[in-house]
Order: C-alpha cells, then sequence, then structure tokens
C-alpha cells in the first residue's frame, strides 16, 4: 500500500513518466523503499483505475508516445488523508536475522565469515548513503522547498543511524567471536 502514496507523493510535486518515476525511486527513496519498473508501472494503472491519477498520451514523433501521470483531486485528498493518519506499522522481518538465529548450527569459522561479509555490506551501504544528497539534486532544482528537502533528508539520516547500529551489531560480534567468547557447539 504504501508503494501508491509514495508514487502519489512524487506526483504531487510533478507529473511524471514510469520511467521518470523509476529514476526518481533509485535517487531519492530507494534506502527505505525500493521498487522495480513493472511494480511502478502496475501501481500507476491502479492509481488510474482508482482515479488518485489521470494519464496523458504526450505524442513524440522519433520515439513511442510518452504516458504522463497527473495526480487527482482525488489522489491528492487520498494522499494527505494517509499522510495525516497513523504510520502504517508492518509486521518486522528480517531474512538475516533467521539466519542468525539459526547459525549456531555452523562453525564459529562460518559464523566469522558470515559477519564479516554482513559488516562489509552494512559499509557498502553506509558508503552509498553519503552519496544520496549528491544524488537527489537534480530533484532539488524542481521541488524548491527547504521543508521538503528537510524531510527527505531526514530518511537518510533514519538510514544512517539504522545502518551504523547494524554495523556496529555486527563488529561486537565479530569480536565475541574472536575472543571466544561464543560458547561451543
Amino acid at each position: 500500500m504504501s508503494l501508491e502514496y509514495a508514487i502519489l507523493g512524487f506526483l504531487n510535486y510533478h507529473p511524471y513518466t514510469g520511467y521518470d518515476l523509476k529514476k526518481i525511486f533509485d535517487t531519492s527513496i530507494r534506502h527505505f523503499w525500493p521498487a522495480d519498473q513493472s511494480q511502478i508501472y502496475r501501481t500507476l494503472a491502479r492509481l488510474t483505475e482508482q482515479g488518485y491519477a489521470e494519464m496523458e498520451k504526450v505524442l513524440q514523433e522519433d520515439r513511442p508516445d510518452r504516458k504522463v501521470y497527473h495526480i487527482t483531486e482525488t489522489g491528492r485528498a487520498a494522499l494527505l488523508g494517509w499522510l495525516a493518519g497513523p504510520p502504517p506499522m508492518d509486521e518486522p522481518r528480517s531474512a538475516p536475522l533467521i539466519q542468525v538465529f539459526f547459525a549456531g548450527q555452523l562453525s564459529n569459522e562460518a559464523i566469522l565469515a558470515k559477519f564479516e561479509g554482513f559488516a562489509a555490506i552494512m559499509r557498502a551501504i553506509l558508503a552509498q548513503y553519503e552519496q544520496v544528497p549528491n544524488q537527489i539534486g537534480p530533484y532539488q532544482q524542481e521541488i524548491t522547498s527547504p521543508r521538503e528537502h528537510f524531510f527527505w533528508l531526514l530518511t537518510l539520516e533514519n538510514g544512517i543511524h539504522s545502518m551504523r547500529a547494524n554495523l556496529e551489531w555486527a563488529e561486537s560480534i565479530i569480536e565475541r567471536i574472536k575472543t571466544g567468547q561464543v560458547p561451543e557447539k
């Protein structure tokens, strides 16, 4: 359900094609809500069917016609209602934590390798997050509200804090394994 509102949020700024929305997702909110091209197009079709968005065909001579989506007043009202409502709370799920839960069945060497890999992934994600302010630059030129930018960057701040906490946790486990604090089988 949140994908619909993410798309409506972007359409509330500006009309976009599905292709444009994919680029915006990848350079702005991917760190907490990734979406592939087919999901975006399916969701745009659903939003159009519900009357939350309208599609306009823009004729092009040298390429296929562009389908540009606009938010409707009904869509804007739905978006604002959703934004003002309580935060949607999904059940927390984590495939990596399922692996950790059952990791006692592995050797300490295998667990050490797993957590060293996990820590490397967290470092790589943190490096990606550091690039996000540079990637949203083009959209800051389109949407010039400092208030909007402030809230955009709050989501990045949350991601950075979460990744740092995960990295600190992984590094503490690596240290416990290396210093023999893990019970033997």
